[in-house]
């Protein structure tokens, strides 16, 4: 039975002597050049010679070479290098490395070959020059800030998004002298004003926004940012790159809470940046002395989380699309926040073709009726009876996983806050979260259905105790 090789060969007896030979022989010849620098260690002699505890902690590790070394370039999986540190053979190598001729890498907190993995990935996905992996989104957003927005700088960003990013920007960056301008995500002739009046260090802004899912103009805002040289960074960790890419739009950078859809599975904390090499290079700089560092494994749960990332987001999309349509109809349901409405206030600017290519993503906002006031105790027993009252979702924080998760805003994330801060911020009673994950469309909407019956007035559900509308007596965070 003649196989491939034999193909080959009888292809090759009548070939002249220059024409070419196997397809990849040279990577091949190169790995082997790269494992033959390991093998003429001569340490491993000495190793096998000495007492019990030197080959306790050397034997069958110290030697690098042969089949470990050639089945470590094979593996499938991208290995997880689980290493503080990084050695050397000798001086010259170090030397090397410092004058960039030698690549390699140091020590884990400036980076790990795990990890370089997946900030290769993230650069594939985004059509990125350079990208950077770190703990967790929030020190993504905070470490980008520190680095490229020096002492008295200006920052603009808009109303809608996450509460701790707003509580760095609004408590921390003041100690630097850093002045904040927040403007409504829709209102780009305000920026372009601020822009062109008082000039910015940087622009910042989610897309889709956190929690009430506004959309913000992309392509105008990368626009006036370019002319008036400041630095534009958008978090999509809502929209994902498979819905939304916004350096292929102009932005500068792009920012990832990598723990929700990126890693996909609730499992893992991580946050990205990528974008332009030289904000990029700024920021690493920065991280390698804050210490913000993903783990080698986690790095490698992400990447394996990310080979699904287009199969899990399209499914939420459809999901999330179809509650929002069947959420749009209902009569317990006040308003529901979700770009592909007609009314959502956002709508022409999401349904450009260049915006959003595939949908837009797997999390809506809607606010239960309830008697009819957003801010009554009536209104927050509703939505708390309509939020036990789920069977399939969790409840908890977060969003992107393939378990759906729930939460009541007013007691997730601004339960310490007072009433006049979360009217303007329109965190009102019955506004509800809903990340969808990868279950089946038609159980959760028949679960949602069912749970709304449960808003009415002396409904009832089977809990251990009823609980109390917070006070919010908290400590403002503006």
């Amino acid at each position: 039975m003649s196989g491939p090789l034999d193909e080959i060969g009888k292809r090759d007896s009548g070939r002249v002597e220059d024409e070419p030979g196997l397809m990849g022989k040279a990577e091949s010849d190169e790995m082997q050049a790269n494992i033959a620098r390991f093998n003429g260690d001569n340490r491993n002699a000495v190793i096998n010679v000495g007492g019990p505890s030197t080959r306790a902690v050397h034997g069958g590790e110290r030697q690098k070479g042969g089949m470990k070394a050639r089945a470590t370039l094979d593996a499938l999986a991208t290995p997880i290098v689980q290493t503080a540190t990084f050695t050397f053979r000798n001086t010259a190598e170090i030397v090397a490395y410092n004058e960039g001729t030698y690549e390699s890498f140091e020590y884990g907190r400036y980076g790990n070959p795990t990890v370089r993995a997946l900030e290769e990935k993230i650069m594939a996905l985004e059509n990125a020059e350079d990208a950077l992996v770190s703990s967790s989104g929030m020190n993504a957003v905070t470490t980008m800030l520190l680095a490229l927005v020096d002492q008295n700088g200006h920052v603009v960003s808009t109303t809608d998004c996450y509460r701790r990013t707003r509580q760095f920007v609004t408590t921390v960056l003041p100690k630097m002298g850093v002045k904040l301008t927040v403007i409504d995500p829709a209102d780009v002739d305000e920026l372009e004003r601020i822009l062109s009046t008082q000039g910015a260090t940087l622009f910042f802004s989610e897309q889709i926004t956190n929690p009430l899912c506004r959309v913000i103009d992309t392509e105008r805002i990368a626009a006036l940012c370019k002319a008036h040289n400041c630095i534009c960074c958008i978090d999509t960790t809502f929209a994902t790159p498979v819905n939304h890419r916004p350096i292929d739009l102009g932005s500068d950078l792009v920012l990832h809470s990598g723990t929700k859809y990126l890693a996909g599975h609730n499992d893992v904390m991580c946050g990205v940046l990528a974008g332009k090499k030289e904000y990029i290079d700024k920021v690493r700089k920065l991280h390698g002395v804050l210490g913000g560092v993903c783990d080698p494994h986690a790095a490698y749960m992400v990447l394996r989380g990310l080979k699904t990332l287009s199969l899990r987001v399209e499914q939420q999309n459809r999901t999330a699309e179809a509650l929002a349509r069947f959420l749009d109809a209902h009569p317990c349901v006040e308003k529901v926040h979700y770009p592909v409405l007609p009314h959502h206030r956002d709508h022409a600017i999401a349904s450009r073709k260049s915006m959003f290519s595939k949908g837009f993503g797997g999390v809506l906002s809607f606010e239960i009726r309830g008697d009819g006031n957003p801010w009554s105790q009536d209104t927050f027993d509703a939505t708390a009876r309509f939020i036990d009252a789920l069977k399939i979702p969790y409840i908890g924080p977060s969003l992107g996983g393939v378990e759906t998760l729930v939460e009541q805003v007013r007691v997730v994330g601004y339960y310490d806050q007072p009433l006049e801060v979360r009217q303007r911020l329109s965190i009102t009673n019955g506004l509800v979260r809903y990340a969808c994950g990868i279950e089946d469309t038609a159980d959760l909407i028949a679960d949602v259905e069912q749970a709304l019956t449960y808003v009415k007035p002396g409904s009832i559900v089977h809990h251990e105790m009823e609980p109390p509308m917070p006070k919010g007596d908290g400590e403002e965070d503006p």
